[in-house]
């Protein structure tokens, strides 16, 4: 069986560009050889531009709620795990949920209003979640039975036991939020 070898160009190079003539295949390069260059006269693609993710107040509100229940369990657990209540921990959990809210949601003034509130109820939430765990250990119960079963007798302990540096700390928490939504927007 004999194999038919396509003519050579002449610079001797079996690589290069063979001939336009005959080949429906081969493209006109008038671009220097360029086969992606654009074609003269052709309009140019649309750029492909996604929607932004900030500025979408919704968006804001929905990752302020979940900063808000994920970082009322970590201060819970803080909380639970020192037995004391922790002023930074207040306004990490603050300035998490404005940060997320303002990241998100852009500018929008009632993003500052909604993450203070959310704040207050994170760093209520964390408080209870963290007599929860301190009463489970002393009671050798779950601290999760405890606050899904006696969410009530968790609160009046709470109320109880509040003072005014447990207000100080929702207050700091609340502010932090506000100013972090502010700062994050920004």
């Amino acid at each position: 069986m004999t194999q038919s070898v396509p003519p050579q160009p002449a610079d001797g190079n079996p690589y290069a560009q063979q001939p336009v003539d005959g080949n429906p295949y081969a493209q006109q390069q008038a671009d220097g050889g360029n086969p992606f260059a654009q074609q003269p006269g052709a309009v140019p693609p649309a750029p492909v531009v996604a929607a932004p993710a900030r500025n979408n107040i919704a968006l804001g509100i929905i990752a302020a709620v979940v900063a808000a229940l994920v970082t009322a369990g970590i201060y819970g657990g803080i909380v639970g795990a020192t037995e004391y209540e922790i002023g930074y921990a207040a306004i990490g959990v603050g300035f998490l949920i404005g940060f997320a809210a303002g990241k998100l949601g852009g500018s929008n003034p009632v993003l500052p209003v909604v993450s203070a509130v959310l704040s207050l109820g994170a760093v209520y939430l964390g408080q209870l979640i963290g007599i929860a765990v301190i009463l489970g250990d002393e009671l050798d119960v779950s601290a999760t039975s405890l606050f899904t079963e006696h969410l009530d007798v968790l609160t009046k302990g709470w109320s109880e036991t509040a003072d005014p540096m447990t207000f100080l700390f929702l207050a700091i928490g609340a502010f932090a939020a506000f100013s972090g939504a502010k700062k994050a927007a920004a």
